[in-house]
């Protein structure tokens, strides 16, 4: 399924660490590993278009997979 959400990113110290995508609404979703690090900077604010992987688990289990597709920045903290 491809989503289109806005939000921050943050980076969770879970395991070996883990960025999430933290929405508007407040919904979490794990950034897959393999995301441009252009993207990967916490408080940074982003409108990000991927897809959510239901066929795939990861050791922090934050929230649903999200695999980046593309990205906009929005602005930072």
């Amino acid at each position: 399924m491809s989503i289109t959400v806005q939000g921050t990113i943050e980076r969770r110290d879970i395991g070996t660490g883990a960025w999430a995508l933290v929405t508007d609404e407040g919904v979490t979703y794990e950034i897959l590993r393999g995301a441009d690090k252009k993207l990967l900077h916490p408080g940074q604010k982003a409108k990000v278009t991927g897809k959510v992987r239901e066929d795939v688990m990861t050791m922090a289990m934050i929230g649903p997979a999200l695999e980046v597709k593309s990205f906009e920045l929005l602005s930072s903290d």
